[in-house]
């Protein structure tokens, strides 16, 4: 029985990862999300319901449109994927509980806010509101009043950091050293993580952005680099370890 479930998350999750890809390139510059309808991006031609199964189209198609033979983008089944894969390692860890449903809105939260700032170098607060008032219902339906409320006392301590952090380079680097949305983004952060996993993850996305910065850097000198991206999979890799101070202690020493 299991089985079944993680199957259907996974279905799911690839389902909602193609909508995903909709959501972060649209929301962002302001665009419906339902008008106009699915179109390759190479010759505008609308999408038939063969052309729209997520990650089997790409692959019955060889990678290119129907229409026009324009190769599609490898990421697109990609994150499909990888949101289906999520969705199922969520189900394997947490079972048929409120945590799931905690965990594939914060991972779906997440996954858009790759899309969007990787494209748009925007994290829309549109998506920021919508993610944290489910994720605060969730807790509260969960954990409880009380634990919703410490829950909340972690996300403003974890977005009053980064916004100390964010001066500071302001200060340091006599720039705009990191965008509004990244700041909001560690609310959600430490309602889900709490304030010392938050912390962690913001060292972790470094570690994670800094090689790959360097080389897109070495490629392009005038290139930005959105943070939310590396924040987004450093969060994540956080998330499902549910590494805990403790642990890292014992790791440590």
């Amino acid at each position: 029985m299991d089985a079944y479930y993680i199957i259907i998350s996974f279905i799911f999750g690839i389902t909602l990862g193609s909508f995903y890809n909709v959501v972060g390139y649209r929301l962002p510059r302001g665009e419906s999300l339902v008008y106009p309808s699915s179109h390759c991006t190479s010759c505008n031609h609308k999408l038939g319901v063969l052309d729209l199964f997520p990650v089997f189209s790409f692959l019955f198609l060889g990678g290119k449109c129907r229409y026009c033979k324009q190769k599609i983008s490898w990421f697109y089944p990609f994150f499909e994927f990888m949101t289906g894969l999520l969705f199922a390692l969520s189900y394997i860890i947490f079972g048929a509980t409120i945590q799931f449903f905690i965990s594939i809105v914060f991972i779906s939260l997440l996954l858009i806010v790759i899309i969007s700032d990787y494209q748009t170098m925007i994290i829309p607060d549109e998506l920021l509101l919508i993610g944290g008032c489910l994720l605060m219902i969730l807790i509260g339906i969960d954990k409880g009043i009380e634990t919703l409320f410490v829950s909340i006392f972690h996300g403003i301590i974890a977005f009053l950091i980064m916004f100390l952090i964010k001066k500071m380079g302001d200060f340091l680097f006599k720039k705009e050293s990191m965008g509004g949305g990244d700041i909001k983004l560690m609310f959600i952060f430490g309602l889900v993580l709490g304030v010392p996993m938050t912390l962690i993850s913001i060292f972790l996305a470094s570690f994670i952005g800094l090689p790959i910065s360097l080389y897109i850097l070495y490629r392009k000198k005038d290139h930005e680099i959105p943070f939310g991206p590396f924040l987004s999979v450093a969060a994540m890799i956080l998330f499902f370890s549910q590494l805990n101070i403790e642990r890292l202690i014992e790791i440590l020493y």
